[in-house]
């Protein structure tokens, strides 16, 4: 049967990382793939004794929840976002199920049909998914590793009068890049100045490998509380499964996603929240953030004195200030997504480039993860690249030294 499938899902394209994870978990494959937490560090008799407490606390705690959230939660979360200079106040924070969900929503009940959203180039390959589904005209914005061109940008707001600017301005995904206090204020400035919104996605912010290097939020550069929405997640620092995250924003907007979400799903799982919240009450996050961030510097380390010792002139990196990836770029001739399964047989993956481009693509980039695999599995995995880009060597070319 020929189903009537509504014209909107043909901007509906599958995400190259979940396709990716269903091939690499056949086999021997060390996956430098997904932006995965390192199951090392779960803290999992402590979520356990949460739940323990969750359920302890009787019947009620497995009953239908507020749309915006388990409220304890929600104010834990707002003294959080004090701390971090962002004046957010319980009633203006949302619970969703990731932060995924929350660019959804705000995808939602923002975008028309044709309507402009700015972003980087690249940026987050499941945002761009999520705008394209909502037939987005995505306009990709000029940049450096300082962040947007303000020249670029205002002509854009100027010229398409775009809906909102999406953003990662601290450890970007792919890129792993961090914009200088410089472009964020130019970027809440032009903001007011057009009346448009930014999206601020925070996921690895609090991964930051340097202490003494302060990043500022746009939210808290936006002193007014008009132009800015935050959203982050916990699972990048307790654990994916809880699919817990949250946005901060203006209220009138944060009140329309909240409409939104009850459509779609009502809330997300109080249960999960519920235990969450006494995870935070007893459990010393800080401090287990610290050791992630200590742990995955180690890691970012092995993985980035490997690419230093092949000796070769045409591949080039940003060096991570924090986060979960490092974004190489490669000699010209090399297509990544061409090479993805030779690597796949080769006993390691990685992400293309491609996706995570608005238009014009290059080709010859890839992102790899270094959190998730052990020092050991990342040594073993990267020398089974390198064999794999060995061999996509030209004779004439000098051959890769390990």
């Amino acid at each position: 049967m020929r189903y009537p499938f509504a014209d909107r899902v043909k901007m509906v394209k599958s995400s190259a990382v979940r396709e990716l994870l269903s091939v690499i978990q056949r086999g021997d494959v060390i996956s430098f793939a997904g932006g995965l937490p390192s199951e090392e560090f779960f803290p999992v008799q402590d979520v356990k004794k949460a739940y323990d407490r969750v359920f302890a606390s009787g019947p009620k705690a497995m009953q239908y929840g507020l749309t915006e959230g388990y409220t304890p939660l929600r104010d834990l979360i707002s003294e959080k976002m004090g701390r971090k200079g962002i004046e957010s106040k319980t009633e203006n924070i949302l619970l969703t199920t990731g932060s995924q969900q929350a660019i959804d929503l705000f995808s939602r009940i923002m975008i028309s049909p044709g309507d402009t959203v700015l972003t980087e180039n690249p940026t987050y390959l499941a945002a761009l998914q999520v705008f394209q589904s909502y037939e987005a005209n995505v306009v990709p914005v000029e940049g450096d590793q300082e962040g947007m061109d303000p020249e670029d940008l205002e002509a854009k707001m100027k010229k398409l009068r775009p809906k909102f600017v999406y953003v990662v301005p601290t450890f970007s995904n792919p890129e792993g890049k961090v914009w200088s206090e410089e472009r964020r204020k130019q970027l809440v400035e032009l903001a007011h100045k057009y009346n448009v919104i930014i999206f601020e996605d925070d996921p690895y912010g609090e991964i930051q490998f340097h202490e003494d290097e302060t990043y500022t939020p746009l939210a808290v550069m936006d002193e007014e509380g008009t132009h800015v929405l935050y959203t982050s997640t916990f699972s990048k620092t307790v654990v994916p499964a809880l699919r817990t995250g949250w946005v901060t924003g203006p209220f009138q907007v944060i009140r329309m996603m909240a409409q939104a979400k009850q459509s779609a799903d009502l809330h997300s799982s109080s249960l999960d929240q519920q235990a969450l919240y006494y995870l935070m009450e007893d459990f010393d996050l800080e401090s287990h953030i610290r050791t992630l961030r200590k742990e995955y510097y180690k890691r970012m380390l092995i993985m980035q004195d490997y690419l230093k010792g092949l000796n070769d002139p045409n591949l080039s990196w940003t060096e991570p200030k924090g986060g979960m990836f490092l974004f190489l770029k490669l000699e010209e001739s090399i297509n990544t997504t061409a090479v993805l399964m030779q690597a796949v047989e080769n006993g390691v993956a990685y992400v293309p480039g491609a996706p995570f481009y608005v238009g014009n693509p290059q080709e010859n980039t890839m992102r790899l993860n270094y959190t998730h695999s052990t020092p050991d599995k990342l040594k073993l995995g990267m020398d089974r690249l390198a064999q794999v880009l060995s061999r996509l060597k030209k004779p004439s070319d000098e051959p890769i030294i390990f």
